[in-house]
């Protein structure tokens, strides 16, 4: 049967945080200390009433870090929700009608379907190898009703992601010293930006965070990461029209020396002739391995995920000529091909670790695969359930 009950809690559970009202939240704590005191005063002598009210704020103070936690994730919820409603108005129509034009399972469905998963970009190996084992759960479960298939392709397409290699979403912080991330990515992508809104996440969590202007020949590449610096108050080392592997090691000196957590690497980005890119990375990575053993910690390939199969080859490409760790894709609202995160693992083999879903500082979110299907699918599950 797949996960398909996990899918469904998922959604379930996404959906009661979805609705909750706020203030409905932050007035049920109000009342519960009201309702606390109009149970005891009337009763108890000062000197009891302390005893009684120490744990009973102790217990409303515990209720109050759960109602921030339950309204953070409403908040990320919602912002994958924004972010990939160009995604899902795309899909979720093209699938709801396709129900409509086939109520039973066939072969012209599939036909039609399989063309729907194509153009959402999920990459055509990794939609036929989808539809195997979707013919195969209709066959084995005797499904026939495509209303009720739409919520078994849910469920498969989240299963293509979380089953098979263990690929961590988690970046990889160290307790002691910086933690080195190398950024990397074709001009054009995102990648300064990315640097910036990154440096600004780790800097609300109150990390120390340093940038380094790698793509020293680039004009106006390190005067641009030197605005982002100051934007984000993160400390700077950049020259221009110099060796970036030297500006890097003055730059992790500088780093080391000023006790910085998080050291983020701006890189050049031309793919024309690979081996000139490569043998920079890797004179690069030796270079920061030098100063800081065991660094670079991450390195996170940045793809604009409006370019669809284009950022699939990039990633490729890139996976040929350095070590990557994970995938940053960026302007995910902008685009109506949300399928390339599937696409990206399974025919890269590489884990998304963040996801841009707005132009806002704050619209990069740590990558999370249940929230990612259930933006982009909850239209349709929800369909299904009324």
């Amino acid at each position: 049967m797949g996960l398909f009950s996990s899918i469904k809690n998922i959604f379930s559970k996404k959906k009661e945080i979805e609705e909750i009202e706020v203030d409905e939240v932050q007035q049920q704590e109000i009342e519960q200390v009201e309702e606390f005191k109009e149970d005891i005063e009337p009763e108890l002598v000062e000197e009891e009433k302390e005893q009684v009210e120490k744990p009973k704020k102790e217990k409303v103070k515990k209720d109050k870090k759960v109602s921030k936690e339950v309204i953070e994730e409403k908040e990320i919820i919602e912002k994958y929700d924004k972010g990939l409603e160009k995604s899902r108005k795309e899909f979720v129509s093209n699938l709801s009608m396709l129900g409509i034009k086939y109520t039973k399972v066939s072969d012209e469905y599939f036909d039609e379907l399989e063309q729907i998963l194509i153009m959402a970009d999920i990459g055509v190996n990794t939609v036929f190898e989808f539809l195997d084992r979707l013919k195969k759960r209709v066959k084995q479960e005797n499904i026939v009703d495509t209303k009720y298939l739409n919520e078994v392709i849910v469920d498969e397409l989240f299963i293509i992601y979380v089953n098979g290699e263990s690929l961590s979403d988690k970046i990889n912080i160290q307790e002691d010293g910086p933690t080195v991330i190398l950024m990397v990515g074709v001009n054009g992508v995102g990648k300064t930006t990315t640097i910036a809104k990154l440096a600004n996440k780790y800097h609300s969590l109150g990390k120390k965070v340093m940038m380094i202007a790698g793509d020293t020949f680039r004009a106006g590449a390190v005067e641009q990461l030197k605005i982002w610096a100051d934007r984000t108050e993160s400390l700077f080392y950049g020259k221009d029209n110099i060796d970036p592997a030297g500006v890097i090691y003055d730059g992790l000196e500088m780093a080391r020396q000023e006790k910085c957590d998080i050291v983020l690497v701006d890189t050049a980005g031309r793919l024309q002739n690979k081996v000139n890119l490569m043998n920079e990375l890797e004179k690069i990575n030796k270079v920061i391995n030098k100063i800081i053993p065991g660094a670079p910690h991450e390195t996170l390939l940045v793809i604009d995920a409006s370019t669809g199969q284009n950022g699939i080859l990039q990633a490729k490409a890139f996976k040929e000529i350095t070590n990557i760790t994970g995938i940053v894709l960026t302007k995910m609202d902008g685009t109506a091909k949300g399928g390339i995160v599937l696409a990206i693992k399974e025919d890269v083999g590489l884990p998304v670790k963040f996801i841009g879903l707005g132009e806002k500082m704050d619209d990069l979110e740590t990558f999370d695969i249940e929230n990612y299907i259930y933006g982009l699918f909850k239209d349709l599950i929800n369909d299904g359930n009324e």
